[in-house]
């Protein structure tokens, strides 16, 4: 697996740690210090995935994540010192597709890269089967989502929850089982940022968020497929 990624770290030290280590894993490593020059280097070289620090000089990285989502669904693993709940579901809801609190183990960080770049599409196999459910298209091997034949961006793990929804119609998942089933070696997930997901699902395949054709609430248990 060798993908191209941005690295967005003003402490030199940790960003040199992070750059050895995704090296060593096969990676083209492109290291900035500031938030500016993050949005200025992912817009000149489109990256496969941005690790990017919180506390940022110009531009901080709640920032420069809002700006990055907007324009794409390349994979975001946020660094941050603030590990609160609402720090990291913040965080998330801004589009950031992981979160890992300083300090953490720079193999640990690796392999998120690593189950990321999986979920993204970006070493996906080609021949995984489309799963389709009504006018709902989910091409795993193409990282593509289609909905009444229009194209949808979503982030990596938007991408998992929808893909475990999608197998399996009908079916209702706990939050738990989607946080094991979609994310896999990631359990420290929050349950409350499944929901945070499933709303930003919902905004994007849904013409009416308040009648969903796709991703229904079962009240005291989870979420599921709708069958059509």
């Amino acid at each position: 697996m060798s993908a191209r990624v941005l690295v967005a770290e003003d402490d030199p030290k940790q960003a040199r740690l992070v750059r050895v280590y995704l090296e060593r894993d096969g990676h083209d490593v492109l290291a900035v210090g500031d938030g500016r020059s993050a949005i200025e280097q992912y817009r000149a070289r489109r990256p496969d995935l941005v690790v990017l620090d919180v506390m940022m000089p110009h531009v901080d990285g709640l920032d420069v994540c809002r700006i990055l989502r907007a324009e794409s669904a390349v994979p975001i693993l946020m660094l941050t010192a603030r590990s609160t709940e609402n720090d990291q579901l913040l965080g998330l809801d801004l589009g950031a597709d992981d979160y890992l609190t300083k300090p953490y183990s720079p193999r640990v960080l690796v392999a998120r890269v690593r189950a990321l770049l999986r979920r993204s599409g970006a070493v996906a196999a080609a021949d995984q089967p489309v799963l389709r459910v009504g006018g709902l298209e989910v091409d795993a091997g193409r990282f593509e989502v289609r909905v009444d034949g229009v194209a949808v961006q979503l982030t990596a793990k938007e991408f998992g929850i929808l893909e475990v929804l999608a197998a399996a119609p009908g079916r209702v998942f706990t939050r738990a089982q989607l946080i094991d089933r979609a994310f896999g070696f990631d359990h420290d997930v929050l349950e409350r940022a499944v929901d945070t997901h499933v709303v930003n699902l919902r905004r994007k395949l849904e013409t009416d968020v308040s009648r969903p054709r796709f991703i229904q609430t079962v009240y005291g248990r989870g979420y599921r497929m709708a069958e059509q």
